[in-house]
C-alpha cells in the first residue's frame, strides 16, 4: 500500500479516536439512600429525575452538545446521511390501518418526503387512483409535529373520528371530519387518548354519537391522576362535551385500558378492559337498551372477543389452553358456563390483539378468520362456523400476516410481509380460495433478492430453545469476521414478527448481518413463553439473549469484537441488562427510550401500568428480582463496558427520559475516555409514535454512523 495512503488512514484513525475521547460533561453525585425490605440502596443521580429543574435541562443540553460533537465528526457521516435520506425519503408509498364501511375503504398512507402519514378514502382497491386525502396532519400542522393516533369511521362512512396528538406525546383529542367535504365538523372531544392508557371510540349504529374513552379533566382529580382512571362516556353530536353521558368505569382499576367493538346490526357494544399492560382482561357487554353485563373477569382468562354472525360472541380463552382456544356464547345469555368450544387449542398460538384495527379473530357470514403465531412468523387460517379448517390464503414464507379487514360477504383483505418482501395488502376470495395482491403494495426503494434469511435456535441457560432469524447476503462466509447487529425485546407477550425495513439495506451493504431474536417474555409460543420471562422470571429473557449472542459466535457468524446489539423501551432494559451482565459479549450498544432503574420505574407517570409485567418494589420477592438485574444498580467501576448510544425523546409518555439520563451518568462515571457513552435527547419526539420523517432520518444516521465507527467498518457508498 502507498505510504501516503497508510499515513492518511492513520491520521483518520487518530482523529476519530481522539474525538471519541472527548470528556463528557461532569455530573455531580448527590447520594440519596432508600431502604427496601431492610436493604439499603444508594442513588447518586436522583437529582436527574426532575425535568422541571433548570439544572437538569442544562445538563441534558450539555449531553446533547457532547453527543453532537462526537457524532457529527464520525467518518463518512455525510455519505451515510445521503444514503439513508435517499431510502427513507424515496417516494415509496405504503398503506396500512385499513377500514371498510359500506362501499368505502379508508387507509393510512405514508408518502415520503411528507413528515407524517395521512388518511385517505376511496371506493375500492381497484380505484385507488380516485382516492381522496381526507385528513392530512402535514397540512394541519406545517411543522410536521402533529400525528394521527388512530381513526374510526362511522357505520355509513360519512363521518370519521380522528385522534390527533403533537410532538410524540400521544395526548390525543378527537376531531370529527366529514368524508365528502374533508372539513372538520362538530365539537372536539379532549383527552380521549393518552400515552399511558391509550384510547378508543365506537360509533352508535345510527352515527348520532359515539362511545369513547374519557380521562379525567383538570380539576376532577389531582394532577398525578389525570392520565389514569379511564372510563366510558357517550357523546351525542352537536352537544357540549360537558353533557356527555357516563356509561361505565367508575369502579375500574386506576390503570384500566379500554377497547371497544360495536355490533352495528344489533347495537350491542363490547368493552374490553385491560389491567395495565400485563395481559389480563375483563369483558363487558352493553345491550341496546343500555344495560351492562360483565362477561368475564381477570381470572377467567378470556383475552379478547368479537361478534359472530349468529347473534353470538366469539371469545379467545386461555383457561386450560395456554395457546388459546375459541369459544362461542349467545348474545342473549353470554355466560361463560354456556360457552361451547368452536376451535380447540392447537400446537400454535391464537394471536390476541388489543387494537380493533388489527383483530386476531374476524368473523364473516360463513367464515372464521384466525391469526396464529408460529414462534415469530404468523399465519392467517380459515375455518367454517363450526370450527372446521378450510382452504386459506397463500402467504409468504417466514412472514408476518395481519391487518384483517372484512369486505362484502366472506372476502377479506389482509397484509403480508417478510424480512425480504415489502408489505402489501392481499385480497382473499373465500368462494374460490384465490389470493390476489392488490395495488395497495409498497414499492420498496431497495431490493433484498440477494439476501437470505436463516432461522436457527440457540440453547439458553436452562436448556430452552430460542429462535433467531439471521439476514445475510447469499454466499456470506461463516468465518467469524462479519459484523452483526442483533435486535431483541422479550416482554409484554409481544411477538417480534418478520418485518421489512428498507434501511437494513445500508447495513447489509456494509457486510453487517442483521439478526432478530425471539426471546421469552414475548408471545411467540403462547402465554407460557410470556410468563417465563416476566415478573420474577425476567432473568430468563437476558439469559436467552446472551445465548443468542454466544450462538452467533460459536457458529462462526461473528465475534464479540464485531457484535452490536439494539433494542428499545422494554428492549432498552434488555440492552442495559446485557451490557452489565455480559459486557464481554458485545462491542457496542444502541438503546432507544429504555428502562434502567427498575426500583424507580413504577413511580413515573406510566410506571404503574408496567407493574403487572415487571413487578413492584412493594413485594419482597419482586424487589429482590428487580434489584438483582436492575442495570442502573449493577454498573461497576473497573469493568470494561461496551460503548453505548442512548436515544430518548423529551416528550416520552411511556418511559420517563430520566431513565436514560441516570444510566448515562452512571456509565460515564466509570468508563475510560476511550469508551463513548452518548445521550441523544430529541426535543420534539416521544416514545416513537408520531416522530416526523426528518427526525427519524437523523436518528438513523446517528445510529448507523456510530455503529460503523465502533465496529471498524469503513463505509462504502
Amino acid at each position: 500500500m502507498d505510504r501516503f495512503v497508510i499515513l492518511a488512514a492513520c491520521l483518520a484513525f487518530v482523529m476519530t479516536t481522539s474525538s471519541l475521547r472527548a470528556m463528557p460533561p461532569e455530573t455531580p453525585k448527590r447520594p440519596v439512600t432508600d431502604v427496601y425490605h431492610g436493604v439499603e440502596v444508594s442513588d447518586d443521580y436522583r437529582w436527574l429525575e426532575d425535568w422541571n429543574a433548570p439544572e437538569v435541562k442544562t445538563w441534558s443540553d450539555a449531553q446533547n452538545t457532547h453527543a453532537r460533537a462526537l457524532l457529527d465528526k464520525l467518518p463518512h457521516v455525510d455519505a451515510i446521511r445521503a444514503r439513508v435520506t435517499k431510502i427513507m425519503s424515496a417516494k415509496t408509498v405504503s398503506y396500512g390501518g385499513l377500514e371498510y364501511r359500506q362501499g368505502l375503504l379508508f387507509a393510512i398512507k405514508r408518502e415520503p418526503p411528507k413528515q407524517q402519514p395521512f388518511l385517505i378514502v376511496f371506493a375500492s382497491v381497484d380505484e385507488l387512483s380516485k382516492s381522496r386525502t381526507l385528513v392530512d396532519p402535514n397540512v394541519l400542522d406545517k411543522t410536521g409535529a402533529t400525528t394521527i393516533d388512530w381513526y374510526v369511521p362511522s357505520p355509513n362512512g360519512r363521518l370519521v373520528a380522528v385522534s390527533l396528538s403533537r410532538a410524540g406525546t400521544e395526548a390525543g383529542d378527537v376531531h370529527i371530519f366529514d368524508t365528502n367535504s374533508g372539513e372538520r365538523v362538530h365539537e372536539i372531544i379532549p383527552r380521549v387518548n393518552t400515552g399511558t392508557a391509550g384510547g378508543d371510540l365506537a360509533w352508535a349504529p345510527d352515527a348520532s354519537g359515539f362511545f369513547y374513552t374519557r380521562h379525567p379533566r383538570p380539576g376532577e382529580r389531582p394532577p398525578a391522576d389525570l392520565d389514569f382512571f379511564q372510563q366510558v362516556y357517550f357523546h351525542k353530536l352537536g352537544t357540549p362535551t360537558e353533557e356527555d353521558r357516563y356509561e361505565i368505569g367508575k369502579d375500574f382499576l386506576r390503570v384500566a385500558e379500554i377497547n371497544f367493538e360495536m355490533h352495528d346490526p344489533s347495537g350491542y357494544l363490547l368493552v374490553t378492559m385491560q389491567k395495565g399492560d400485563g395481559g389480563e382482561f375483563s369483558l363487558y357487554l352493553r345491550t341496546p337498551q343500555g344495560e351492562w353485563h360483565r362477561i368475564s373477569d381477570f381470572p377467567d382468562r378470556i383475552l379478547q372477543g368479537t361478534f359472530g354472525p349468529q347473534q353470538d360472541l366469539l371469545l379467545t380463552s386461555r383457561a386450560g389452553a395456554p395457546r388459546g382456544k375459541l369459544l362461542r356464547v349467545p348474545l342473549s345469555d353470554p355466560r361463560l358456563e354456556r360457552a361451547e368450544t368452536v376451535i380447540e387449542e392447537g400446537t400454535d398460538t391464537i394471536v390476541t390483539s388489543f387494537q380493533h384495527a388489527s383483530p386476531g379473530v374476524l368473523a364473516t357470514d360463513k367464515r372464521l378468520y384466525v391469526m396464529y403465531q408460529l414462534g415469530g412468523p404468523s399465519e392467517l387460517r380459515v375455518f367454517d362456523l363450526q370450527g372446521q379448517r378450510q382452504p386459506g390464503p397463500e402467504q409468504l414464507l417466514l412472514s408476518s400476516t395481519g391487518g384483517l379487514v372484512r369486505l362484502e360477504g366472506d372476502d377479506v383483505i389482509f397484509s403480508n410481509t417478510s424480512y425480504v418482501e415489502a408489505p402489501a395488502q392481499y385480497r382473499f376470495y373465500a368462494s374460490t380460495g384465490k389470493t390476489v395482491k392488490t395495488i395497495l403494495a409498497t414499492d420498496a426503494p431497495v431490493d433484498f433478492r440477494d439476501v437470505q434469511v436463516i432461522r436457527e435456535f440457540a440453547i439458553s441457560k436452562d436448556g430452552t430453545k430460542v429462535p433467531l432469524n439471521i439476514m445475510l447476503p447469499k454466499g456470506a462466509k461463516q468465518d467469524g469476521k462479519s459484523p452483526a447487529l442483533v435486535y431483541g425485546y422479550g416482554g409484554y407477550g409481544i411477538s417480534l414478527t418478520p418485518n421489512f425495513n428498507a434501511t437494513r439495506r445500508v447495513l447489509l451493504d456494509q457486510g453487517v448481518l442483521c439478526v432478530v431474536a425471539n426471546l421469552r417474555g414475548g408471545g411467540e409460543y403462547g402465554e407460557p413463553w410470556h410468563l417465563e420471562g416476566n415478573l420474577t422470571r425476567k432473568q430468563n429473557v437476558f439469559d436467552d439473549f446472551a445465548a443468542v449472542l454466544k450462538h452467533l459466535v460459536d457458529r462462526g457468524y461473528t465475534s464479540p469484537q464485531k457484535m452490536a446489539i439494539e433494542g428499545g423501551s422494554n428492549g432498552g432494559l434488555l440492552m442495559g441488562a446485557l451490557l452489565t451482565q455480559h459486557p464481554e459479549l458485545v462491542r457496542t450498544v444502541v438503546s432507544h427510550v429504555g428502562i434502567y432503574d427498575m426500583l424507580r420505574v413504577e413511580l413515573s407517570a406510566n410506571g404503574v401500568f408496567n407493574i403487572a409485567e415487571f413487578g413492584s418494589v412493594a413485594s419482597p420477592d419482586q424487589f429482590q428480582s428487580l434489584y438483582a438485574y436492575s442495570p442502573y444498580h449493577h454498573v461497576q467501576s473497573g469493568t470494561r463496558y461496551p460503548s453505548v448510544l442512548f436515544l430518548t425523546g423529551a416528550n416520552d409518555p411511556r418511559v420517563d427520559p430520566m431513565q436514560s439520563r441516570k444510566m448515562t451518568a452512571r456509565l460515564q462515571s466509570v468508563v475510560t475516555p476511550d469508551v463513548p457513552i452518548l445521550l441523544r435527547t430529541s426535543s420534539n419526539s416521544g416514545h416513537g409514535a408520531g416522530t416526523g420523517l426528518s427526525e427519524r432520518i437523523e436518528q438513523t444516521v446517528d445510529v448507523f454512523a456510530f455503529l460503523f465507527s465502533q465496529l471498524g467498518i469503513e463505509f462504502k457508498p
